[in-house]
This record gives C-alpha cells, structure tokens and sequence, in this order.
C-alpha cells in the first residue's frame, strides 16, 4: 500500500512537469521563432506563395491538370468557393489528396488556405 502511495507521490508532479514541458512557447522555439498568424490572411502574399510552391507545377495556365488552373484568383476563388480546395489539402473523404504525389501541406499552409476562406476570399 505505501509502494502505491509513493508511487503515485511521485507519479503525478513526474507527469504535470512533463506536460509542462508541451508548451506553445516550446513549439514555436522549436520551429525557429516561425509562428502561424491565420488572424488577417492577404492573398498576394500567404495564400499565392503557397499556391506558387506547392500547386502550380500541376495546376497552372492552358495545360494545367483537370482543367483546373490556380494561376489567376478568380478561378482559385472558385475552386476554394465550391469546397474542393479545402476537401484536397485536407484529405477529406471521397477527395483525391493535395499535392498529388508530393508531400501535404503543412498545418500551417492549410490553415492559412482555409483562415482566407473564412475571411471571405479577398483579393488582397
């Protein structure tokens, strides 16, 4: 019975400081200082990069892939507005996984795609 007490008298501040260690200021000093703000997302300068690095070789001008062309923000618009994009880069059910055969965005990109659309899409 003391070996339980003891245990558990040891157990419980052992597992509070390991989930202390879980911090958010943990994670962003071990991403280098980069943070993900999804708080006011611009186009031209979040949403087109990610679009330029990871969708572009697939899906851009005359030839692009499916017909489905990234390249002007009327059609991303679109493409965003009818719930394709966010089912792809999100691997929603009965959606085909984006970037074809490349590795998926990361949490940030996605969340920064999807924190647009919320935000209403806007050219800016």
């Amino acid at each position: 019975m003391k070996l339980k007490i003891l245990l558990v008298a040891i157990g419980v501040p052992v597992f509070l400081l390991y989930l202390s260690g879980c911090s958010k200021n943990n994670a962003v000093q071990l991403s280098g200082g980069a943070t993900c703000d999804t708080t006011n997302v611009k186009y031209s300068t979040q949403v087109l990069p990610i679009l330029q690095n990871n969708c572009y070789r697939c899906h851009q001008g005359p030839g692009a892939s499916s017909g489905i062309d990234f390249s002007n923000y009327a059609d991303f618009k679109g493409w965003s507005e009818s719930g394709y994009v966010v089912g792809d880069i999100t691997s929603a059910p009965d959606f085909t996984p984006m970037p074809y055969g490349g590795p998926p965005l990361s949490t940030c990109e996605i969340n920064t795609i999807v924190a647009w659309i919320h935000q209403g899409m806007q050219n800016n």
